[in-house]
């Protein structure tokens, strides 16, 4: 395509403008595209455990988000609604403004659901769960250890003193 060179730069800025998931947001409804690469949980140890989801398990649907933000929040259907069909599992993700950022993430929640569904309590999800309460509860304990020594301790002082 030949375009003179001033209407060449209003050509290239008419396209960055045009967002290419514009059309999903104007839609009630989007199934998600068997091209869309299944996206792996970011920043988690055992991602790879976590049983893998397929593009045709899922129906996805974009909705307008709820909650604080005003008319901002109101009238732009940037909340993931993902369903795993098999499990019936829904996920609701209106984390971010972005509308690709909140499919990453509800994918994300859709997969460590999906594996606790499936796998119980020798599921990843579980095991971590089960382990931060434990670390808590070790953590706990060792400061009401702690609050007693500094108690018993004050009490020797003070007798001391006496």
């Amino acid at each position: 395509m030949n375009i003179p060179g001033v209407f060449y730069i209003t050509f290239l800025l008419r396209d960055i403008r045009t967002p290419s998931w514009r059309p999903w947001i104007l839609r009630k409804q989007q199934f998600s595209l068997p091209g869309v690469p299944l996206l792996q949980a970011a920043g988690k140890k055992n991602s790879s455990n976590l049983l893998g989801l397929t593009e045709a398990e899922l129906k996805e649907q974009f909705v307008r988000g709820d909650g604080p933000g005003g008319q901002a929040t109101n009238k732009t259907n940037n909340c993931v609604v993902l369903k795993h069909i098999p499990s019936g599992i829904v996920v609701k993700c209106h984390q971010t403004r972005s509308v690709e950022q909140n499919r990453k993430i509800a994918r994300e929640i859709l997969r460590e659901k999906v594996d606790l569904f499936y796998k119980g309590e020798d599921s990843d999800v579980f095991k971590e769960k089960k382990a931060s309460e434990k670390k808590k509860q070790e953590k706990k304990r060792k400061a009401k250890e702690n609050l007693e020594r500094k108690k018993h301790f004050k009490e020797m002082q003070q007798l001391d003193m006496k």
